[in-house]
This record gives C-alpha cells, sequence and structure tokens, in this order.
C-alpha cells in the first residue's frame, strides 16, 4: 500500500468553508467511483481553520498520473472540479496545473 499525504487552502470565508464542508457530506456517487477505480483504497480529509490535509491510502496500481488522465476523461469529475475551485485556494509554491500540494515524509516512527 502507498500512503499520501497533501495540502490546500480554501478561500477563508466561514460561509464557503461551510458549504465546501457540506459538499463533502455526501460527495456525488461518481466522483466517489472515480476515487476508488484508480486505486485509491481509502481517503480523508482533515481541515484546520482554512488549510486541508488529504490522506490517501492506495494500492501499487495507483499513480497521480493514472488519476490525472482518468478525471481528464470524466465529464463528472470535471464538473466536480470546477465546483471546488469556487472553494479552494492554492498553497504558494504549488506546481502549475496542480490544486493540491503533495507533502515531503520527514519523520516515519512504526513499531
Amino acid at each position: 500500500m502507498q500512503r499520501f499525504i497533501l495540502f490546500l487552502d480554501l478561500h477563508d470565508d466561514p460561509g464557503l468553508i461551510r458549504e465546501y464542508e457540506k459538499y463533502h457530506e455526501s460527495i456525488p456517487i461518481e466522483i466517489e467511483k472515480s476515487i476508488l477505480d484508480s486505486g485509491i483504497k481509502s481517503m480523508h480529509i482533515f481541515r484546520f481553520e482554512n488549510r486541508l490535509c488529504m490522506e490517501i491510502i492506495a494500492d501499487e496500481s495507483f499513480s497521480f498520473a493514472k488519476k490525472g488522465e482518468m478525471d481528464t476523461l470524466n465529464p463528472a469529475v470535471q464538473a466536480w472540479e470546477t465546483l471546488m475551485s469556487n472553494y479552494q485556494k492554492l498553497i504558494p509554491g504549488t506546481p502549475e496545473g496542480a490544486k493540491w500540494v503533495l507533502a515531503k515524509n520527514i519523520f516515519s516512527l512504526t513499531s
């Protein structure tokens, strides 16, 4: 299994943040299917203030390149991404064409 941690900011507006969370209470089935079909086994999004942290656990077949290709060809995902863009704000330093920024693992402790 692979684990990825990503970050993204929301616009710092309590009303928009509430709306964003409301959308995530029950995502469209097409979006859920696209996530699972890409090899993602679990996805969690956490929020502190306007900063989001996403944890992805995926099987070995998953890649961001493959997920990106699948998303480009999926009209439901494109519509969802367009909608979510109304709430999201890029973190400074975000690579061109990306929204979520992949975090670098700097420490691990396992038993």
